[in-house]
C-alpha cells in the first residue's frame, strides 16, 4: 500500500484540479474544498466527514476548539453551528479538502456487520488521523472525478468501505449513532430539528424533552453531550446565524432581522450579534454586501 504522504500528494492535487465555488461534485455526497482566505467562517455542518489534504483549520463548537491539519480528519454526525477559519490560508498555499456527507441509510446495514456496542453518548464532533486505510479509500472516491462512467457502479461501494473504516476505527462510537434509529443522537437531533425549523419561536425544554422522550435532566445531558451547548446557547447560534444571513438582503432594517429571528430587544440583538459576530449588526452587513461572492466552506 502506498504511504500516507503519497497519498496525500494524490488527494491534494485531485482537489486542486476539481475544487471550484461550489462544494458539490458530481459523485454523489463527495464536497470539494479550496479556500484562499482566514476569515472566520460561521456555518452549520452537517453529518459528515471531513479530511484535510493541505493547511489546517480550527473550529469552535461552543466553548470547544478542535483543530485538523493536512493528513487527519474531522467527523460530524449530527447539524451543528460551529465557527471556524483556515489556518495561513492564501492564493500561494490555499487550504483544500474534501468531504463525503454521512448518509444514515449509509450507515445503517453495515451495523450488522459489526460487534454490539455499548449505549454512549459521544460528542457529535471530533478530529484526528485519518489514517492510510482512509486516505486510501478517499484518493479512490476522488480518482471518480475522472471517470465519470465510472461513479455509478464504484462510488457506493467506495463510500461503504469509507464508512466500514470510520465505523472500525476511532470514530466508531460516533458514526454508530447515526445508524441507529434508537441512539441518544437520534433523539437529540428531533431536538435540533425543533430548533432549527423554529428558532424564532419561544423553546420550552419541558416539551423538548417530552419530543425526544427523556426526562429534562437527561435531555440536558444528552444535548450538551452532543453538541457541547445547552439548547438555550444553541437556539441562540442558529438564530445569530440565520441573522446574519438575512442581514446581508436587508442591510438596512436591523431591528426588524432581529425580530424575524425572535428578538424582541433590539439592544439584546445587536449585543448578542457583536459578541458572536466581533462587529455590529449594521456594520458587518455592509461588510459582508461589500465582499466577493464567498467560497462555501467545509466545516
Amino acid at each position: 500500500m502506498r504511504t500516507a504522504e503519497g497519498l496525500l500528494d494524490e488527494i491534494r492535487g485531485i482537489i486542486a484540479t476539481h475544487a471550484g465555488p461550489d462544494p458539490h461534485t458530481p459523485v454523489p455526497g463527495l464536497l470539494l474544498s479550496r479556500v484562499e482566505t482566514s476569515e472566520p467562517d460561521y456555518s452549520l455542518t452537517e453529518p459528515l466527514l471531513v479530511v484535510m489534504a493541505q493547511g489546517g483549520k480550527r473550529l469552535m463548537l461552543g466553548e470547544q476548539v478542535h483543530e485538523y491539519r493536512a493528513g487527519q480528519c474531522l467527523v460530524v454526525t449530527a447539524d451543528l453551528p460551529v465557527t471556524g477559519h483556515f489556518m495561513g490560508a492564501s492564493r500561494q498555499m490555499p487550504a483544500l479538502g474534501m468531504g463525503l456527507v454521512l448518509r444514515p441509510a449509509a450507515v445503517a446495514p453495515l451495523l450488522l456487520e459489526t460487534p454490539p456496542a455499548p449505549r454512549v453518548s459521544p460528542p457529535a464532533l471530533a478530529t484526528g488521523d485519518a489514517g492510510v486505510d482512509l486516505l486510501d479509500a478517499v484518493a479512490r472516491l476522488l480518482r471518480l472525478l475522472d471517470h465519470p462512467t465510472d461513479v455509478p457502479v464504484l462510488a457506493p461501494l467506495i463510500e461503504r468501505e469509507i464508512i466500514w473504516r470510520l465505523l472500525t476505527g476511532p470514530y466508531g462510537a460516533m458514526v454508530r449513532q447515526i445508524g441507529r434509529a434508537d441512539s441518544a443522537l437520534a433523539y437529540v437531533v428531533r431536538a435540533i430539528r425543533w430548533i432549527r425549523e423554529n428558532y424564532a419561536e419561544p423553546m420550552r425544554i419541558e416539551e423538548l424533552a417530552r419530543l425526544t422522550g427523556m426526562s429534562t435532566s437527561a435531555f440536558h445531558r444528552n444535548f450538551r453531550a452532543v453538541t457541547a451547548m445547552s439548547p438555550l446557547q444553541f437556539q441562540k447560534r442558529i438564530r445569530l446565524q440565520e441573522a446574519r444571513s438575512l442581514l446581508v438582503a436587508r442591510p438596512g432594517d436591523v431591528a426588524g432581522v432581529g425580530h424575524l429571528v425572535g428578538y424582541d430587544s433590539p439592544s439584546q440583538f445587536n449585543r448578542e450579534y457583536r459578541r458572536l459576530f466581533g462587529v455590529p449588526p449594521g456594520q458587518d452587513a455592509a461588510r459582508l454586501r461589500a465582499a466577493t461572492t464567498p467560497v462555501r466552506q467545509l466545516p
